[in-house]
């Protein structure tokens, strides 16, 4: 029924509660993991008019593309103790849901795993969930965890 689990991580420890799940959940239906870890990429509108120093893009990208991998090998840490087979995609993109939906047929994923950072409030209406997207648009069903 849910052969392949996609798992998408940005390294937070509400995102490991998925993680150890999407394994454990794995391990007992025979399945596999995907695990997706989306860099965004600078965002150059955030600086102010003025800014005499602007960071190097370049070296911005390739640290947040290391760290999206630290971040998928934390998943295949825990799918290789849990025996669980798990692959890898990491992406660069100012739109992780977008991503993370590209990758449910680029993998002929099952069932998404993911977390969510539970904003509320004022925060939660101007800043947007990632999650909140997913849910919207997914055409497999999500689990949500908090």
């Amino acid at each position: 029924m849910f052969n392949t689990i996609l798992v998408p991580t940005d390294g937070s420890p509400m995102s490991d509660n998925a993680i150890r799940s999407a394994v454990e959940f794995a391990s007992i239906n025979h399945g596999k993991i995907v695990a997706i870890s989306v860099a965004e990429p600078i965002p150059y509108t955030a600086f102010a008019e003025g800014v005499s120093v602007m960071p190097d893009s370049a070296d911005y990208e390739k640290h947040v593309r290391e760290l999206a991998q630290l971040y998928v090998q934390k998943v295949v840490d825990v799918a290789t103790a849990g025996h669980v087979p798990c692959e890898t995609h990491t992406a660069l993109s100012f739109s992780p849901s977008a991503e993370i939906l590209k990758a449910i047929d680029a993998f002929k994923c099952d069932v998404i795993f993911m977390a969510t950072h539970g904003r509320k409030g004022w925060n939660k209406l101007f800043v947007g969930s990632q999650t909140q997207r997913v849910l919207a648009r997914s055409k497999i069903p999500v689990m949500v965890f908090r």
